[in-house]
């Protein structure tokens, strides 16, 4: 039987699982989709975990560009950053989230406190990041679209997985949590924490002040930074793949249901696990268990309280 009793799970929510395949993307999609996530979170709280909540904001932050760039055409709007629109889209997310964790808890009468913190993460200037846009956001575009987006809008794009081309932006990497110590508090009070929304809010410190940057840090990478800092037992990615692959849809692929911390490393250097997909993923799960992480796992929405049982996902350890 596990053993979970006050443990700390962060569990990391796709963009992509928020929007799923096939979906326009409408609130009320997304709605039913983390309110169906939610479920399977409150699972876990019976078993005795406590809790912290990071998203992805991928899908949602590419449509309040178009959004944007929409009504700076018909509507004469003034323009917003992706910093700006990365807040917009975390504040939104996290209300979503919120409400629906509430919804899920009042019906199943369990009594937590669940709160969203708006989170900035501080990144270095000079990142090499910001050179070599790698981040996917946004929908997905046909390669007659893609290509007038680069011609006429000068976008970096690129194939995804088979599903379309989608825009790529800097992705530079999180050295900071400015709101950390809140985020800290809460937990260690048994506080649900929703954070680190898209990655959280790129800024930079310049002059004594943080100024916010155009970019999208990966979600995964920064929840793994913040479950390193909140020493979490366990990191779980949520994602819409049920188990990693090797060899991924190709004749030969195999479904893992465990690996080790060098395996892990192995597999990446093999070029297994592209950029802008599992790769990321990857190489977040890598940094939390080199920093003394117990366990990560990686799967589906539908599947965590399964996986966290040891009954599915793809399971990576130290050994």
């Amino acid at each position: 039987m596990l053993n979970a009793m006050n443990k700390l799970a962060l569990v990391a929510i796709g963009g992509n699982s928020m929007i799923r395949s096939g979906q326009q993307g409408t609130i009320d999609e997304q709605r039913a989709n983390i309110e169906q996530t939610c479920e399977h979170l409150s699972e876990i709280l019976k078993l005795g975990f406590r809790l912290v909540i990071t998203h992805g904001n991928g899908p949602q932050v590419g449509n309040q560009l178009l959004r944007v760039e929409a009504g700076e055409k018909y509507s004469k709007v003034s323009p917003e950053p992706l910093d700006v629109c990365g807040a917009d889209t975390q504040g939104m997310l996290g209300y979503l989230l919120q409400q629906s964790m509430n919804n899920v808890l009042m019906k199943k009468k369990l009594h937590y406190n669940v709160c969203t913190i708006v989170t900035q993460c501080v990144v270095e200037e000079n990142d090499p990041g910001f050179w070599y846009p790698s981040k996917p956001i946004g929908p997905f575009y046909s390669k007659e679209d893609s290509d007038k987006k680069i011609e006429t809008q000068h976008w970096v794009m690129k194939e995804d997985a088979g599903r379309g081309y989608r825009r790529l932006v800097a992705s530079p990497k999180p050295i900071e949590i400015v709101e950390e110590e809140i985020i800290h508090t809460l937990v260690e009070k048994n506080y649900i924490v929703i954070t680190v929304g898209g990655g959280g809010i790129p800024v930079v410190r310049k002059n004594g002040k943080l100024v916010g940057v155009e970019a999208v840090i990966d979600k995964d990478r920064a929840s793994a930074f913040l479950a390193q800092k909140l020493k979490a037992d366990y990191f779980i990615i949520s994602t819409d793949a049920d188990k990693v692959c090797l060899n991924y849809k190709k004749p030969n692929q195999v479904m893992l249901d465990k690996l080790s911390l060098a395996e892990a490393k192995q597999h990446l250097k093999d070029g297994q696990f592209p950029p802008g997909n599992m790769g990321p993923k990857i190489e977040a799960v890598i940094d939390f268990l080199s920093s003394g992480g117990h366990e990560a796992i990686i799967t589906s929405p539908d599947n965590i309280l399964r996986a966290v049982k040891g009954e599915g996902g793809t399971h990576v350890t130290n050994n």
